[in-house]
């Protein structure tokens, strides 16, 4: 049985957000000044209409002044002077419980060892010491961006991720079922199976399938021609209708249509999805890619659930470049 509250859903009131700034030049590139153009429009609007305290962490001292300089005189927003490899707070960072008394922090390995950057693995520590929230440290490999929670101990996640022997060798559905039971409070694991195309993390659920109400989940479809993710979203679909949470409630499925193709340099598909939304306490912040038609959509399907928040769709193709989202830089920490 689980040894702890589920973590709240995502809707459920914070006390604060925190979001990572593009800090290292030698990592963006040509993308960083994009970046940072786009995560200050992220962190306008959440300490506007999404009614958020941002704790906004900075990754190195050379980006720090700058930082200062752009959101000194903005009111709710804490600049942190910290370190991390990069700015993907989400699965460096805890997983904070109910009222953030306490947080989870997992060990954290570069997504199966693919991008190890100096810094990562103290992100947690970091955190939770500027919280002042004390950590409950598990030993075993997990980042907050394959899990999504509907606040009464259900949670998705996909196998891909989860049971990727990169992570935690050797791992059965049952072992990280009991893990998930005993860190964070799950009473019911719903099993996905592959995330989006090319996704470095090994099929991240919140680029996938999120949950937008008790036992409601929201998830793609296909969206004009040579969509890459077409068979994943559809195998998503049928996995969740053949679901039920935690209560025993079957699951009632929201489809949004997916940014269709995005491609990189060189016309490889990228993980462009609007499921990295992120909801805040007075809005849903909606990644977009370019796509119009199927942004605006993606708006009006999640209006639909969140009659009380102001939807605001937010560009966010340059920080894609690096390979996440508004979700994935974000991290709340629950009242």
């Amino acid at each position: 049985m689980p040894s702890h509250r589920p973590i709240p859903a995502e809707w459920s009131p914070h006390r604060a957000m925190w979001v990572g700034w593009p800090s290292h030049a030698d990592l963006w590139e040509d993308n960083l000044a994009p970046a940072q153009a786009e995560v200050e429009a992220l962190v306008r609007a959440l300490v506007g209409p999404g009614r958020e305290q941002v704790k906004l962490m900075i990754g190195n001292d050379e980006a720090l002044a700058d930082a200062q300089a752009r959101f000194g005189g903005v009111a709710n927003v804490e600049v942190v002077a910290g370190r991390f490899g990069d700015i993907w707070l989400r699965d460096t960072g805890p997983i904070f419980g109910a009222g953030s008394t306490r947080a989870a922090a997992f060990r954290f390995n570069g997504w199966g060892g693919k991008y190890d950057l100096p810094h990562d693995d103290t992100v947690a520590g970091q955190i939770g010491a500027a919280s002042g929230v004390p950590l409950d440290r598990h030993d075993f490999v997990l980042e907050g961006g394959a899990l999504d929670h509907d606040g009464a101990g259900t949670i998705l996640t996909t196998r891909q991720c989860l049971l990727n022997p990169n992570r935690n060798p050797g791992w059965t559905g049952a072992a990280a079922e009991a893990a998930l039971a005993e860190a964070l409070g799950a009473r019911k694991v719903v099993w996905l199976g592959d995330g989006l195309l090319n996704d470095h993390t090994d099929g991240h659920v919140d680029n996938l399938a999120r949950f937008v109400a008790p036992g409601v989940v929201a998830l793609p479809m296909a969206f004009g021609r040579n969509d890459p993710n077409d068979d994943v979203f559809d195998a998503a679909a049928a996995a969740l209708s053949a679901a039920t949470d935690a209560e025993g409630r079957p699951l009632t499925l929201l489809r949004l249509p997916s940014p269709g193709f995005v491609g990189d340099e060189d016309e490889r598909p990228v993980p462009a999805s609007h499921m990295n939304f992120l909801i805040a306490n007075g809005a849903v912040i909606v990644p977009t890619y370019g796509n119009a038609t199927a942004a605006r959509l993606a708006c009006e399907g999640l209006a639909t659930v969140f009659p009380d928040r102001e939807i605001i769709p937010l560009p966010s193709t340059a920080i894609l470049s690096g390979g996440g989202s508004f979700h994935c830089i974000t991290q709340q920490e629950p009242e």
